[in-house]
């Protein structure tokens, strides 16, 4: 791998939109040779990804319509870090939001970027284990259903391309290398 110490110096930076959960920016950037071109960017607070196994080695999991793609998706549970807050309590908060289970353990596997060609955002993956099942606490418009697999499965179906969403495929993998680092 080199490093080629390229960078792009932003001349001008517009923000075309801000919303609730991103913001979008347009930047002129100056590359080598005095050559200029645009560049939008997707600005995101940093979010969270858990992969929480259960004393069966499961996997615990959702399914979720996402609008975006128009279909429904397995994902692990995940979201947004609240202003001022660790990202591990944020996942464990997901976590329990989301699926109703806390945990007892769990620790950092892995920072990811989400897809830098165009966004900032910035995940944060953690797993959890000693798992407990309370009751969800589901954001109003969130609708998903809770799902368990064998951790086995699902690294099959990511290996099928059937778990296909980036969080969800990256801490299954990092968890997946962790335990047989650890066995």
């Amino acid at each position: 791998m080199t490093n080629s110490n390229y960078e792009e110096r932003t001349m001008k930076s517009t923000k075309i939109f801000d919303g609730k959960v991103l913001q979008l920016r347009v930047d002129t950037v100056e590359m080598e040779g005095q050559k200029y071109t645009k560049r939008e960017i997707v600005e995101r607070h940093p979010s969270v990804g858990i992969v929480a196994i259960t004393e069966d080695d499961e996997i615990v999991l959702i399914k979720q319509y996402r609008k975006a793609i128009d279909k429904e998706i397995y994902e692990i549970p995940a979201g947004m870090v609240d202003f001022g807050e660790e990202p591990q309590k944020a996942a464990l908060r997901e976590l329990k939001e989301e699926t109703g289970y806390e945990a007892k353990k769990s620790d950092y596997l892995a920072e990811i970027y989400s897809s830098p060609g165009f966004t900032n955002e910035k995940l944060f993956i953690f797993y959890a284990e000693d798992l407990s099942l309370g009751d969800q606490d589901l954001d109003e418009f969130e609708h998903l259903s809770v799902e368990k697999i064998k951790f086995d499965e699902a690294l099959k179906l990511v290996n099928l391309g059937e778990i296909n969403d980036s969080k969800s495929v990256a801490g299954i993998l990092y968890y997946n290398n962790f335990r047989r680092n650890n066995e």
